[in-house]
Formats: C-alpha cells, structure tokens, sequence
C-alpha cells in the first residue's frame, strides 16, 4: 500500500498556516480542529515548517503563556522530513518510527499534497493485514 492509497481515502486538504502566523492562533485551530499538528506553507504551498502538539508544550514549558505571543517561526520544526506519494505503507512507518514523529507531509513537486497522520498509517496497516488474513482463511477454505 501506498501513501496515495491513504490519500485517496482520506483525502488529500491540510491545515496550513504561514510563518508569521501568532502561536495562540496555532493553539485554538489544533484544539478546533481536533488534530496533533499544522503544517507551515508558503503562498505556493512550499512546506517551510511544522508544528506539533510537541513545540507548544515545549514553548509552555519554557517560557510560560508568554511563550504564546510569538509567531510560529520562533518555535516550528524547520527541517521537515516528508514523504511523497509513492512511498509505500512500510517506508513511511520506518520514517515516523526513527524521526519519533507522528505527522509526515506529502510533498510532490516541491508542493505541499497531504499529510499522513501515524493514525492513517496504523489504521491502514490494521485494514492491510485483515484483508491478508481474510485471503488466507478463502485459500484454505478452498484447498
């Protein structure tokens, strides 16, 4: 399976907000929206950061609410690890698992075109295996 199968599942919209955006901003639109992270994009949709639930406990741990006040380029993982569509089911689980991680950008032709949630990819190991098992209880019916 790949992270193209995932996308044409879920879909392919994602959150973004831009570097100067304020970090309370990023606060309420990950409580709104329910998620664990936003991605930072440019006007072309060039991924120039990320932004967890991790950076604003960082930030809260750090310097208190005031660490709110600033924008999100003070605390946004720069160096984005990201996955495209082709990579498969595997290579992105070993991705998420060595970077500790649990959002990946899918980036193709240098544009932001989804992202995928270790929730995604759990959830399409788990439906991937089912459906081995299941061919394999039809084999053996069969035999």
């Amino acid at each position: 399976m790949t992270v193209a199968a995932i996308l044409a599942h879920k879909g392919r919209d994602v959150l973004t907000v831009r570097k100067e955006t304020p970090i309370a901003d990023v606060v309420r639109l990950l409580g709104e929206r329910r998620i664990g992270a936003v991605v930072v994009a440019d006007d072309l949709q060039r991924v120039t950061g990320i932004v967890s639930e991790r950076d604003i406990v960082r930030v809260l741990a750090s310097r208190g609410a005031a660490g709110l006040e600033g924008e999100v380029a003070t605390i946004m993982t720069q160096k984005v690890v990201t996955c495209a569509d082709k990579d498969t089911l595997h290579e992105v689980m070993e991705r998420m698992t060595h970077g500790r991680f649990r959002h990946l950008p899918v980036v193709e032709d240098g544009r932001l075109a989804g992202i995928v949630s270790i929730g995604d990819v759990v959830k399409a190991r788990i439906e991937q295996v089912e459906r081995e098992a299941d061919e394999m209880r039809a084999y053996i019916a069969m035999a």
